[in-house]
């Protein structure tokens, strides 16, 4: 088990966690590890960003469309691939190393940020 590095609960209010529905979803051909490439609606005062997510082996495009997600949007935007990936989706790794979205167990409204 590695030992994990401490942050102070300021540390935590920088990163800026909000919920987003996908709104399309589309194949990643280009990407090293098997991705889908998604659009996320996060409401009015973020509007949809992009995000690429290595979930292809949990997840068909069907079953994301519509979906609430968490993700970080006040990181930098990365470029992955030709890709420009704009939020970073949250997940954990199951017992075969793919990765399970952080789950939201109740509908809440677009755009609301992680308390």
């Amino acid at each position: 088990m590695s030992a994990t590095k401490e942050a102070s609960f300021e540390d935590f209010l920088k990163v800026d966690i909000r919920v987003g529905k996908i709104v399309e979803v589309s194949e990643f051909p280009e990407a090293r590890k098997p991705a889908w490439k998604l659009k996320i609606d996060f409401g009015d005062k973020i509007g949809i960003k992009k995000s690429s997510a290595q979930i292809v082996a949990n997840y068909a495009a069907e079953d994301l469309l519509g979906k609430q997600v968490m993700a970080v949007v006040n990181f930098p935007p990365r470029q992955i691939g030709p890709f420009m990936s704009e939020v970073l989706t949250l997940g954990f790794e199951d017992a075969e190393g793919n990765v399970v979205l952080g789950a939201i167990d109740k509908e809440v409204p677009i755009g609301g940020r992680l308390h």
